[in-house]
């Protein structure tokens, strides 16, 4: 499990976490929504240890991520993260980049890599994609592949940040397929996003972030279908 307990974090004098605790199981999608600006990516980069942070503990499977004798390299295999934007490596093709973590840090074999590879953009549909350049895909496909190279490191844990917040409308669809896919396959997480039916349906808990706090974490059906705070009730009616 992931377990955040009172963090804080700061960028200079700006304050961005305020004590943020919550705790993720195995097996559970919790869906983080909120104003931009409100902490939500910074929280997943915490996490991931990306962002060092002021003071707190965030625990995954018991190991402290932020503790000095913690090995973060290793720790980062077992949580993946695809953020907003791709950054694919343009020269290669798509097979070539999700093979490379498998190579460069899992140590396999070219063979056994392209194995891994072969499977992970299959199981996000792009298995036909395999030997084109990453600018040849659209956007919602160069994202599916950022999942695919995510799952090539076999996680226990996926961090999205906002991955489909850079996509044509027309291009959603398909990539909150593939988390939904993950989802009804057991992957434990943590879905940052303004897509709030996504939230809705697929989400066994939905926090709601304000100004560098949880204000509200619970099911769906509670913090979206029936908030309690203001603050989330003026944020749902913005964007719904």
């Amino acid at each position: 499990m992931i377990e955040i307990q009172d963090i804080h974090k700061s960028f200079g004098p700006l304050e961005v976490l305020k004590g943020v605790s919550m705790t993720v199981d195995r097996g559970e999608v919790v869906s983080v929504i909120g104003g931009s600006g409100s902490g939500k990516s910074t929280m997943l980069m915490c996490i991931n240890g990306l962002e060092p942070i002021a003071s707190g503990r965030i625990l995954v499977d018991g190991v402290d991520v932020h503790d000095r004798k913690t090995n973060l390299d290793k720790l980062r295999r077992k949580i993946g993260i695809v953020f907003q934007q791709w950054n694919a490596f343009p020269h290669l093709t798509v097979l070539e980049n999700v093979m490379l973590a498998p190579r460069k840090v899992l140590g396999k074999s070219k063979a056994e890599a392209e194995e891994i590879a072969v499977q992970q953009l299959r199981h996000v549909g792009l298995g036909e994609k395999l030997t084109v350049f990453p600018s040849k895909l659209s956007g919602g496909q160069q994202q599916r592949m950022a999942i695919a190279r995510a799952l090539a490191m076999s996680p226990d844990y996926m961090l999205f940040d906002e991955v489909t917040s850079a996509l044509d409308p027309q291009l959603v669809g398909e990539v909150l397929d593939t988390l939904r896919m993950l989802s009804s396959e057991g992957m434990t997480m943590i879905v940052v996003t303004h897509e709030i039916r996504f939230a809705r349906d697929v989400s066994d808990r939905v926090a709601f972030f304000h100004k560098g706090k949880i204000l509200e974490v619970g099911h769906p059906d509670q913090v979206i279908g029936e908030p309690r705070e203001p603050e989330t009730i003026e944020f749902l009616k913005s964007v719904l």
